[in-house]
């Protein structure tokens, strides 16, 4: 995939050192070179970047202060030469801290960074909006319809999907990487062996989310937002 990208920097130098490596990147696609977060936010707004390569500290408006009014979907790599700030660049959700002077390979590190990032959004978007996966299984792929889900229960390397029809379908993965991938709050981790699909429960009862003939249990650890997805759906 391209990722649309823009570079923000008052430093001429150093802009001109990230546009020659942005280019040189096969999977981006540079928009825009700007001199400051308020030149680059007028531009933005009618030529929106995916990604930004953005300086800290800048004149009127500093890259931690833009990142924080930036829209969800656009995210960044923080390219500054003081190391103090690399702290706050992770309470804005940055992808990744460079230290001027940034080498190619620095930069390539983080950009491909960028690319698992954009590359993961899309495939989950795709299951979310497609409604089903492919998994493999017995040497074959099966089709998965998250609406067959009733829960997904995790055995070490593995998990199993356990389907409407009572079908059972086993898969080398982890529950980390399927919880990423599933929609929430639909499907909400309940133990860190099982997964629910939350509009199949029938009932809830002692700690435990039962599908007919099946019970999965409820740990502390996830009890707070189990029950605050039941409450939302109760009647009272």
């Amino acid at each position: 995939m391209m990722i649309n990208c823009a570079i923000i920097d008052d430093e001429p130098l150093a802009a001109s050192l990230l546009k020659s490596y942005a280019e040189r990147a096969p999977f981006l696609n540079l928009i825009g070179t700007y001199g400051s977060a308020i030149e680059a936010m007028k531009e933005l707004r009618e030529h929106p970047a995916q990604l930004l390569f953005l300086d800290i500290q800048m004149p009127e408006l500093s890259g931690i202060e833009f990142a924080k009014i930036l829209p969800e979907g656009t995210k960044v790599i923080f390219t500054t030469a003081f190391q103090q700030y690399a702290i706050e660049s992770y309470k804005v959700s940055a992808l990744d801290y460079l230290l001027k002077p940034v080498s190619y390979d620095d930069f390539l590190k983080a950009a491909n960074k960028a690319l698992d990032w954009f590359t993961f959004k899309q495939k989950q978007q795709a299951y979310a909006n497609d409604r089903f996966m492919y998994v493999k299984s017995d040497y074959k792929l099966i089709r998965v319809e998250l609406d067959d889900i009733l829960f997904i229960e995790g055995l070490k390397d593995y998990i199993r999907f356990y389907l409407n029809d009572g079908r059972e379908v086993m898969t080398l993965m982890n529950m980390k990487k399927i919880e990423d991938y599933l929609p929430r709050p639909e499907f909400l981790r309940t133990h860190r062996s099982y997964i629910a699909h939350m509009p199949k429960a029938k009932s809830i009862e002692r700690f435990h989310i039962v599908y007919g003939e099946h019970r999965i249990p409820i740990s502390d650890s996830y009890k707070e937002e189990i029950q605050q997805y039941f409450d939302v759906h109760t009647l009272s």
